[in-house]
């Protein structure tokens, strides 16, 4: 039988997969997009960012109602925790935005197909993926094929996952009951997210991190005040200190653990382990071997500039390919990927990709960190300002956290802007916007912020980097 016949076929649905299908199409190209989930989306919809956020804000509107809106005036008396109906809401916000993808695809006339794809060896000059669908096997070629395929998490070779006690991200947006002690095995950004939900939810949350800080990669500065602001929420940190290992105790576990410094060894019982420890690269079973292509130590693809393989017309972007494994970069390069084939100029600055821990208050960052201009020796000058000095955030009652601006020191470009605080994940998009079109400093100071507005801490901050900040 004759294969099916597009101009390219997407690998992969999540957010770098269907969004470079819907790219392509709109660029004329006859595209297919392939799954093997049975629903579209990919982690990102239905097992990551989208039900981790629907938590996130049920769990923090809970802790709310629970212990803030006494200030404003809002008495709540015998609050009570429906956690299946928390869980309903987050399933249906899942549903309706993977049922959004699935007409996406069907308005763009992208050929959908639900199945584990894989590269076979081609005869002709167009690639050929074998897909086993439910109900038999389809064979489709392209002339170019685009692997979409993101990550998945990873386990500790002495602690594996078992989905009861031993979870990852996708069993811990799932329990039923709010476990009384929850051990998080790292202190990064899932982490630290999904432990904000289940410690809000009234479970102890102890963070048992290798280095001795939490979030690394963040800005020192801005990562040492979310990390007193999680302590003031009664979240527990154990930092500088290594998991060995957990037994059983019973229907609970024991978990080993040892101080990096000291070798001292301790243990701590609790209900769930959650490892969250990192992802990698997803390309179990997509056929690499049959094309010639081989991932590097860290299960990585490597491509050139126009995200193009050693393989001819084999593609890759999103976490497959060296670099953050965000949803929106890998948005980014899927369009790049696909405007590029269509020999438009598809780009993507890498110095102006927005980070974002959803904790409250929130933590987004773009740019380099003071530590990362430090190891480079570049000059810069730094301004602050807290939210505590804003008239919005005092309204709000939402007075924590800070926004920090970096700049060179001769030329005043923004280098990065770091922010910890109420919906700091909206307010960054000025930074990036900025950053995007080589602006400085001073560009934000003589820009008009609404009054009274969160953004107003950012137009402050960038005041004061040249010691002018009006409200402090």
């Amino acid at each position: 039988m004759n294969p099916e016949k597009f101009d390219l076929i997407v690998i992969g649905s999540g957010p770098a997969g269907y969004v470079a299908a819907i790219r392509a199409a709109q660029l004329g190209m006859k595209t297919a997009c392939i799954e093997k989930r049975k629903t579209y989306g990919g982690t990102c919809l239905n097992v990551g960012c989208i039900p981790s956020k629907a938590l996130l804000d049920s769990s923090e509107r809970y802790h709310h109602a629970e212990a803030k809106l006494q200030k404003h005036g809002i008495l709540v008396p015998g609050i009570q925790l429906d956690l299946a109906q928390m869980m309903k809401r987050k399933e249906s916000v899942v549903r309706q935005l993977v049922n959004g993808i699935a007409g996406l695809l069907k308005k763009n006339k992208i050929e959908g197909v639900i199945g584990t794809g894989k590269l076979i060896a081609s005869l002709g000059p167009d690639r050929t993926v074998e897909v086993q669908t439910e109900t038999g096997t389809r064979t489709l070629s392209a002339t170019r094929v685009l692997l979409a395929t993101g990550s998945e998490s990873t386990s500790l070779p002495f602690l594996p996952f078992d989905g009861k006690n031993v979870i990852s991200s996708t069993e811990a947006l799932e329990l039923t009951a709010v476990p009384k002690h929850l051990v998080v095995i790292g202190g990064g950004v899932i982490g630290l997210e999904l432990g904000s939900v289940w410690l809000r939810l009234g479970a102890q949350v102890t963070v048992v991190e290798f280095q001795d800080r939490i979030c690394s990669i963040v800005d020192k500065q801005i990562g040492n005040e979310l990390y007193k602001s999680l302590i003031k929420q009664g979240m527990q940190f154990k930092l500088g200190t290594r998991c060995k290992g957990a037994t059983p105790a019973g229907e609970r576990m024991k978990v080993q653990i040892e101080e990096v410094a000291t070798s001292t060894a301790s243990e701590m019982e609790c209900d769930k382990i959650l490892v969250s420890t990192g992802r990698r690269p997803y390309s179990e079973g997509l056929g690499l071997e049959n094309i010639g292509l081989k991932t590097d130590p860290a299960g990585r693809l490597e491509v050139n500039a126009h995200y193009q393989t050693s393989a001819p017309g084999i593609y890759a972007v999103g976490d497959l390919i060296a670099g953050p494994m965000l949803a929106h970069k890998a948005e980014e390069e899927g369009i790049a990927a696909v405007e590029q084939m269509a020999g438009q100029a598809g780009h993507v600055n890498y110095s102006a990709i927005p980070n974002v821990i959803y904790t409250w208050p929130e933590l987004a960052s773009v740019g380099s960190t003071e530590e990362e201009l430090q190891a480079k020796g570049i000059a810069y000058q730094v301004g602050t300002f807290p939210f505590l000095a804003n008239g919005r955030a005092k309204a709000m009652e939402e007075t924590e956290g800070l926004v920090k601006i970096i700049s060179d020191q001769k030329t005043d470009r923004l280098l990065g802007m770091h922010i910890l605080g109420p919906w700091a994940s909206d307010l960054i998009g000025e930074g990036v916007s900025v950053m995007e079109f080589g602006g400085s400093a001073e560009d934000i100071a003589r820009t008009c912020h609404a009054h009274p507005t969160l953004s107003e801490v950012v137009k402050e901050a960038a005041l004061a980097v040249h010691k002018r900040q009006i409200h402090m």
